[in-house]
């Protein structure tokens, strides 16, 4: 059992052994399949399989009273009983004449949820099921409906869980309570106009975009549960049509049960068991590339006996039942069976059927069944037809088990500047009590302080939330218009700072680094190497092996027979080992429908490979499970009996095939494989070793080619004793491997070395050399196997050249996992590649150790990643640094990952566009990450930096100056501006330059892009910190005081000239600021500062309530304001010009 469970992750959920499991394992297959050797232990388990099987019903009744059997749903015994008839009751009378022996059996063998340890509420837990074919309604109710849903609010959670995802923030909350203190009489100042309707249209913003977005996601899931699907029906009694009937149903109806017919390029609806498939040897191709990211075709079958009969109608005659195991997230691992208790006779059918069920099903049949009988919803079926039988839907098939629902993303600079809020709110609270305690506590002072609280809620401008998220949209739009960046689409506009502030960069391997596209480029055999460039040369020498060969009528082992000097050699050589590569893979020719061939294969270094041998001449032109034929370059056709194949697996690193020229007789077992293994099964060489090395150090993924001539009874040999080894019962599959080894792989002929590059994405190279010296930490994620994410990581150069790869591969213990953490402890230069199951493991015992070590190393590949541990991943690494994590990915298998972090970025791909739409920022290259974070991201976050803290200064200083104000005026809580002063001033007079400031860059486009080292001084997060924060705090204190103090030191007679001069010089103040700001002028900051000292001194003329004309015209008035604007701002001119030449900023180094 650990052998065929090598390969599962370890977070599948642990499981008692018990005699149902031997079900998955490919050993108990072969002797449990009709007509294989082991008869004798076939129809022992289909004996007791029977009787256990017909009996159930007896035994629950018997031991109903004991609590030893549960019924699994309480309609399951009313359905066998329909279902089953005569059967059961012959198993009764059986039982009941004392066969205890099989009722021994029986009970051994039922299955977990019937065992007297479990409490009522396991076995209510346990969601195995047993589905009779033709199941009835109500046990079919019993499983969720098969619906995708992605909505985040229905109709009556909208309002709640959106009013509480923006009043969780302090910022909006406090806000809140402001403008509704203006609702009562006491506390009212000014108009309730201005405290209401930034809040209002705030909400509404946030409102309508979550409605958007909702409303959007809702229609893709009424498009997915619309999809129509087949599914076969019962034919009516006395039907005279004996075809199979079926009818049309939208994918949310499909249940449990249902027999679902897929066509080619379909997606599967449901997790399905194949019970037939369009091809004669009951086998289909099925893309997963939604589900693990994978785009090569997987190989499923179909369940042997269900494709044994005649016809699709034949499957609603069974009598029978599927068992499947409770719903789990692993996608590798299945375990059930399929039982056949009888077919149908002739005299069951309707009258006018003509034929009966297939005779040839022997009754009763219990099928074996794994991961491999097994179609995955939202895989596709790549080519013919097939028919599943549901059994498991919704919420429980392993797609939606593997992706996780998205939470509402926040920003960190969000997160910061609430915090900032909090402080803020303590200072108003502070200065509002102070002011009250210096008058003494007089009078009603809770109410004073509650109306000086109202005063300086301008401390936390309201405009401040309207001011980023305008910015943010500003950003989104600069980002989407980006020529050198096209089709780039901004989905979550509340992150655009996020991208300049990240540390970890988790990406996936195929199709995000990788197009996922084979090619062959290098053929080596020990005196000459063949490259790209020199193919041709490998056609010609082919074409004259292939042409002497057929012009003498020799036979194939023509490696001996041309062996003359110079070309003549050469060309047998290549020969040899072009015909090794033609036979030697797992890879079937298909005619599509317009006459083109398509290679199918489970692996696409496989399929580059044979594109190679026909791009040079030596075509497959078929291929089934017993036979092959190629073509030579002489147009001929080549003829071979497949004998043994031995296919590759993680473990043996290596594929063989035993092959017999149909015309000659004479039979050659070929091998390719890892450098690792084939090294020690073929002959003594001296170029193997440093070559492998020289291509692995290119990127490219290496094949060693060998051949073994077999004699007739060298082989009648190994048959005979592989055959004795693959019906032992216990320790088969070391038996089988030890024959192959004995016989096969021994002194193979090393023909040749092959290397095949996995194409990179354009300008991956430099664009991962780029964010590693912005000082981002690399993780490659990806569901492939270690050699491939290994090569890579190479050529990418994600490794540096050199540097050392520790490999952490099938770790089974803790203690394994303890050294291995201690050696990576003195080795953090070196780059961590580890599996799927040492990672759980890993993360199920060292947790903080393991993360704390890994997000030091310089770069991490973690291999054979579910969807679940790929966002796991992204999860600790966020919760254990606290440092911004970017995820980027392409598949569906990808969308768990894009969603656990803080920002996504989805690859519009060939996987579709399922991680896209899931993502924060969809592109369409991987190189656009340059751009989108070096220039976008960095520019996004220093502006609302600036910005944000610009606003707070802007509140900040006219609270201060009413705070002077009150002082003077004997501590009253009345306003120094009010009405249309206090609109206009965070509006009209101030609003456009302030806003201005996101157009600001301190670098051009080129330098940030040549420099990513200015990256890096962003994600310390210096641009707004308390540091910063306290800086602009004291110079709001400054500014205010002077400008307050000054005013009335230039006090004229009248009140109102006080009101005149200093809001004056407040806003001339502001605009000089804004200017101070600025490193880069735009026009538009120009014109925004021109504009507004225009609309300010217009307005005058209209607010003469609040200014005296004739005074403002004077000569007095622009002197007092020209001396309190110096006053105010000329000091901090001074401090800037002296700290650029004391301190300069890295940016201004460059310039």
């Amino acid at each position: 059992m650990s052998e065929s469970r090598s390969d599962i992750p370890l977070h599948a959920i642990p499981r008692k052994t018990r005699a149902s499991d031997a079900s998955s394992n490919p050993d108990y297959r072969r002797d449990t399949h009709p007509g294989s050797s082991g008869d004798s232990m076939h129809s022992s388990v289909l004996r007791n399989a029977a009787v256990r099987t017909a009996g159930r019903s007896l035994v629950r009744n018997q031991n109903k009273g004991k609590g030893k059997m549960r019924e699994r749903y309480p309609d399951e015994s009313d359905e066998e009983a329909t279902l089953l008839g005569n059967v059961e009751r012959h198993a009764e009378d059986d039982l009941e004449g004392g066969n205890a022996e099989a009722s021994t059996q029986l009970k051994r063998s039922e299955r977990p949820q019937c065992s007297s340890t479990l409490s009522k509420s396991r076995a209510r837990q346990d969601k195995s099921r047993t589905i009779p074919f033709r199941p009835g309604d109500k046990l079919q109710s019993h499983f969720p409906p098969n619906m995708v849903r992605n909505q985040k609010y229905n109709a009556l959670t909208f309002f709640p869980l959106v009013l509480y995802e923006q009043f969780k923030f302090f910022f909006n909350l406090y806000f809140l309570l402001v403008a509704l203190s203006q609702f009562i009489p006491a506390l009212k100042i000014g108009f309730i106009f201005t405290y209401v309707a930034p809040l209002a249209f705030v909400l509404c913003v946030t409102m309508g975009k979550e409605a958007y977005d909702d409303y959007k996601r809702h229609l893709r899931d009424r498009e997915a549960n619309s999809q129509k699907y087949l599914i076969l029906v019962p034919p009516r009694s006395h039907d005279p049509d004996p075809g199979p009937h079926t009818r049309s149903v939208p994918s949310s109806s499909l249940r449990v049960g249902d027999l679902v017919v897929i066509e080619k390029n379909q997606r599967v609806p449901a997790d399905m068991v194949l019970l037939r498939t369009s091809d004669p040897s009951g086998t289909c191709f099925i893309r997963t590339d939604q589900l693990d990211g994978e785009t090569d075709w997987k190989l499923r079958v179909a369940v042997p006996a269900t494709q044994k009969l005649a016809g699709d109608r034949d499957l609603m005659m069974l009598d029978g039942e599927v068992y499947a195991d409770a719903p789990i997230k692993d996608i590798h691992t299945f375990v059930g069976t399929l039982t056949i208790n009888h077919t149908i006779t002739s005299s069951s059918l309707p009258p006018d059927t003509s034929s009966p069920v297939s005779s040839h099903v022997p009754s009763p049949t219990v099928e074996p069944l794994s991961a491999e009988n097994v179609v995955w919803s939202n895989t596709v079926l790549a080519a013919g037809s097939a028919v599943g039988f549901v059994v498991y839907t919704g919420s429980e098939t392993r797609a939606v088990m593997n992706t996780s629902h998205p939470e509402t993303k926040v920003g960190l600079l969000d997160l910061e500047i609430n915090g900032l809020a909090k402080i803020l709110c303590a200072v108003t609270f502070a200065l509002s009590v102070t002011l009250v305690a210096l008058n003494g506590f007089r009078g009603l002072w809770y109410i004073y302080v509650f109306r000086f609280l109202i005063l300086f809620s301008s401390i936390i401008p309201i405009s401040l939330r309207v001011n980023l998220d305008m910015g943010k949209t500003v950003y989104a739009h600069q980002i989407m218009t980006d020529p050198d960046i096209p089709n780039t689409i901004v989905r979550t506009s509340t992150l655009p700072e996020e991208l300049g502030r990240i540390e970890y960069l988790l990406s996936d391997k195929t199709g995000t680094l990788t197009q996922n596209e084979m090619e062959m480029k290098k053929l080596h055999m020990g005196t000459i190497s063949y490259g790209f460039d020199s193919m041709d040369e490998v056609a010609h020498h082919l074409a004259i092996a292939f042409g002497a060969e057929h012009g003498r009528q020799a036979s194939l082992s023509t490696g001996a027979q041309l062996a003359t000097r110079g070309r003549r050699d050469m060309s047998s050589r290549l020969h040899d080992v072009v015909l090794s590569l033609a036979l030697c893979h797992n890879v079937t020719p298909v005619a599509n429908d317009d006459g083109t061939i398509t290679y199918q294969a489970s692996s696409p270094d496989e399929v580059a490979i044979v594109k190679w041998t026909e791009s040079v001449g030596l075509t497959l032109v078929f291929r089934d499970r017993t036979r092959m034929e190629l073509q030579t370059p002489t147009g001929s056709r080549l003829s071979y009996d497949i004998l043994e194949l031995f296919p590759f697996t993680s473990e043996s690193k290596r594929m063989g095939i035993v092959v017999r020229e149909t015309q000659t007789g004479e039979v050659l077992f070929l091998q390719k494989g890892a450098d690792v293994v084939m090294a020690r099964i073929v002959q003594r060489n001296d170029w193997l070793e440093e070559e492998t090395g020289n291509m692995a150090r290119e990127g490219l993924r290496t094949l060693v080619v060998a051949r073994k001539r077999l004699t007739q009874q060298h082989y009648a040999a190994f048959k005979q004793h592989y055959h004795e080894a693959s019906i032992r019962l216990d320790g088969r599959n070391e038996a089988m491997a030890t024959v192959v080894a004995e016989y096969l792989e021994k002194e193979l002929e090393l023909l040749g070395l092959t290397g095949v590059e996995d194409k990179l994405q354009d300008e991956v190279k430099s664009t991962l050399e780029l964010l590693r010296n912005a000082g981002i930490k690399i993780w490659m994620l990806t569901g492939d196997k270690i050699e491939t994410a290994r090569c890579i990581a190479i050529s990418t150069k994600l490794v540096a050249r050199n540097q050392y790869i520790h490999e952490a591969a099938k770790l089974k213990t803790h203690d394994q996992v303890r050294d291995q953490l201690e050696f990576l402890q003195s080795k953090l230069d070196c780059c961590l590649v580890i599996d799927g199951e040492s990672l759980q493991l890993c993360l199920n015992s060292y947790k903080n150790e393991f993360i704390e070590i890994a997000t030091k190393l310089s770069a991490v590949v973690a291999c054979r990643c579910s969807p679940t541990q790929k966002a796991d991943v992204a999860r600790l690494i966020r919760q254990y640094t606290k440092k911004r994590v970017c995820c980027i990915g392409d598949g569906g298998n990808d969308v768990s990952m894009i969603q656990a972090a803080d920002v996504g970025v989805g690859i519009v791909g060939k996987e579709g566009k399922q991680a896209s739409l899931a993502a924060d920022f969809s592109v369409t290259q991987f190189s656009y990450l340059t751009k989108l974070l070096m220039w976008h991201g960095r520019n996004s976050y220093r502006r609302s930096a600036k910005l944000a803290q610009f606003v707070i200064h802007r509140g900040l200083i006219i609270s201060v100056m009413q705070a002077v104000f009150s002082a003077i005026f004997y501590f009253a809580p009345i306003a120094l501006y009010q009405g249309w002063l206090m609109m206009g001033y965070a509006t009209v007079y101030t609003m456009a330059p302030v806003f201005s400031l996101v157009l600001d860059q301190d670098v051009n486009e080129d330098l940030a892009l040549i420099y990513p080292e200015l990256y890096k001084e962003l994600t310390k997060g210096r641009s707004l910190s308390y540091k910063t924060f306290f800086q602009w705090l004291m110079i709001s204190l400054y500014q205010g005081a002077a400008i307050m103090i000054m005013s009335l030191v230039l006090f004229e007679n009248e009140f109102l000239n006080i009101v005149a001069i200093s809001f004056t010089a407040l806003v001339l103040n502001e605009l000089i600021m804004v200017g101070l700001e600025i490193t880069t002028w735009h026009i538009y900051m120009i014109v925004a500062e021109v504009v507004t000292l225009f609309l300010y001194v217009i307005s005058i003329a209209f607010l003469p309530e609040y200014f005296d004309l004739e005074f403002v015209v004077s000569t007095r008035f622009a002197w007092k304001v020209a001396v309190i604007v110096a006053i105010s701002a000329l000091p901090l001119y001074v401090i800037k010009a002296i700290r650029s030449r004391i301190a300069p900023a890295a940016y201004s180094k460059l310039l």
